[in-house]
């Protein structure tokens, strides 16, 4: 898009707005990193483990350093004039610098090892990681901080090939004992050619036991996948590459606790769990295939954290709080429903063995 007019020092000599904006271009990408987007206002918190997911261009809460000095004198001195339009531009590239963080965070400053920090190896400077699992150990880690609400997601590529009797797993959890909240992803192995299985679980002030599982409609571990929870005071939804396979929604006027209150850290494991993960425990680790590995990352987290302004958690104005996330898309709907019909292998709502009686909360819908 061509900009008309000129701009001019005191001395009376005109520069073109093209050399203007090629000089502050030339300047500007040490200041700024993509993708760039200009927010109402920054998000009370986000933590960027290696970059942004590619469906939010949320601005980082860490500002990038004030614009160089020499385009300032350029915007303010003098005694031309500049055509609008140029001003307008220079001065939204500007205000983008002051809100789209100049690095990405790495794995030690958002997270800490909680065991087995042997089998833990970062790759690529800290922006990715490997846990392993062997016959001595397995792994975990977990976010230093707690956050109320948000939305957190990670991209993981899960052991290839035969990880019968594996866990690798992604969870929420208030770390409260009996009356703890969690929201679980737990990827549990297979024999070599055999789909993967995800099971999800919610823990509501202490009342878990509310388990469905979900074939995986793609190989895991030829790739890396994201995978991403959603926590408004509306629902919570678990997501798959952007296709929602779980809602739990707040049904506290029904009587149904919703987990709403007490914080949560992020917390990942690689574990053996041969007594029940694979088969009902029928299929045992093969461990001869041993190491296993599972790698990580893009891990991204946003959300109020705590210990943090109390008025964080309660703002309307939180973009995850916004109309378009309290409930799903009608496409998310479609998508939501084709897994459930298709890839759905257990849901505890269907199980009269446990629950002669259906929980109250599946029958509240999306």
């Amino acid at each position: 898009m061509a900009v008309m007019g000129a701009f001019h020092f005191n001395e009376g000599i005109p520069i073109s707005n093209s050399l203007l904006l090629l000089l502050l271009l030339l300047l500007l990408p040490a200041y700024v990193s993509p993708p760039l987007s200009l927010p109402i206002k920054p998000p009370p918190f986000r933590h960027s483990f290696h970059k942004l997911p590619h469906s939010q261009n949320y601005p980082l809460s860490n500002p990038s350093p004030a614009p160089p000095l020499l385009l300032l004198f350029l915007l303010h001195s003098g005694s031309g004039t500049m055509e609008h339009s140029s001003l307008s531009l220079l001065f939204h590239l500007l205000t983008l610098a002051t809100y789209v963080s100049a690095r990405p965070a790495t794995f030690l400053q958002d997270f800490r090892i909680t065991w087995a920090d042997s089998h833990i190896k970062q790759l690529q400077g800290g922006t990715a990681i490997q846990l392993t699992l062997d016959q001595s150990s397995g792994c975990g880690f977990a976010s230093k901080s707690q956050y109320l609400f948000g939305r957190v997601s990670m991209k993981i590529k899960l052991i290839p090939g035969d990880s019968a009797g594996t866990v690798t797993a992604f969870y929420l959890n208030s770390n409260t004992d009996r009356i703890r909240d969690e929201l679980d992803f737990e990827f549990l192995g297979n024999r070599t050619g055999h789909p993967y299985t995800v099971q999800t679980n919610v823990y509501t002030r202490g009342k878990g036991d509310r388990e469905q599982r979900v074939n995986l409609w793609f190989d895991p571990a030829a790739d890396f996948h994201t995978y991403s929870i959603l926590w408004n005071h509306y629902h919570a939804v678990f997501f798959v590459d952007e296709v929602p396979i779980r809602v739990f929604k707040n049904n506290e006027a029904r009587g149904i606790p919703f987990p709403k209150s007490q914080p949560m850290g992020v917390y990942s494991t690689l574990w053996e769990a041969d007594d029940w993960a694979t088969r009902g425990g029928l299929e045992k680790i093969d461990w001869s295939k041993a190491p296993f590995y599972a790698y990580y990352e893009d891990f991204d987290i946003e959300g109020c954290a705590k210990p943090g302004p109390e008025s964080c958690a309660s703002n309307p104005n939180n973009w995850w709080e916004a109309p378009a996330y309290r409930q799903l898309s009608a496409i998310q709907a479609r998508k939501y429903r084709w897994v459930r019909v298709n890839h759905m292998i257990y849901d505890y709502c269907t199980d009269k063995s446990r629950y002669p009686v259906t929980p109250p909360e599946c029958t509240a819908g999306i």
